[in-house]
């Protein structure tokens, strides 16, 4: 269970992200940057050493999870900075779960999205392109429609997806607790 100034922190950056993706589809840096200072300092406070490591292991590893995400076009810069600053909070082990409930609550939404724009067929056709591009060492986002930059794709704010699976592990967490 993560420490109560942790989970305020965790929870302030990701609503404050997901506002912010909602309505200029931007993370902040300046909030990214709040989140990675509360992370480390509320750890090295709370666990000295231990918690220095802790958060710089949970900000590497969600950075080198996501970077390769960002390289294929497939999420932009702030979503790798928000869930490296979370990671900065949450720590390694803390920081899988909320990956794991991002992952599973981003695909429930792209789904969700498509069926409701008639591309699902499209995006399971996309699929099987991007997996033969990158089994032949190409970059999947020859398609524009594959790059998160172009405006033909379906784009969905990963900044809220991300609030969602940071709040849902805050619940999960909770109702574990008592």
């Amino acid at each position: 269970m993560l420490p109560t100034i942790c989970q305020a922190a965790i929870a302030v950056v990701s609503i404050t992200a997901a506002v912010y993706d909602i309505r200029i589809r931007k993370i902040p840096n300046w909030l990214v940057l709040a989140g990675f200072l509360s992370g480390i300092t509320a750890n090295t406070w709370l666990l000295h050493w231990a918690g220095l490591r802790a958060s710089l292991l949970g900000l590497l590893l969600a950075f080198a999870i996501y970077l390769p995400l960002y390289l294929l076009r497939g999420m932009g810069a702030g979503d790798v900075k928000l869930m490296a600053a979370i990671g900065s909070i949450a720590g390694p082990s803390n920081w899988l779960v909320i990956f794991i409930f991002t992952a599973l609550l981003g695909g429930v939404a792209a789904v969700v999205i498509l069926l409701g724009r008639g591309g699902l067929g499209r995006a399971l056709t996309n699929v099987g392109f991007i997996l033969t591009e990158l089994a032949h060492m190409r970059p999947p986002y020859a398609r524009e429609e594959l790059d998160v930059g172009s405006d033909k794709g379906a784009r969905l704010p990963h900044g809220v997806v991300i609030a969602g699976g940071t709040l849902l592990f805050l619940g999960a967490a909770q109702a574990l607790a008592q």
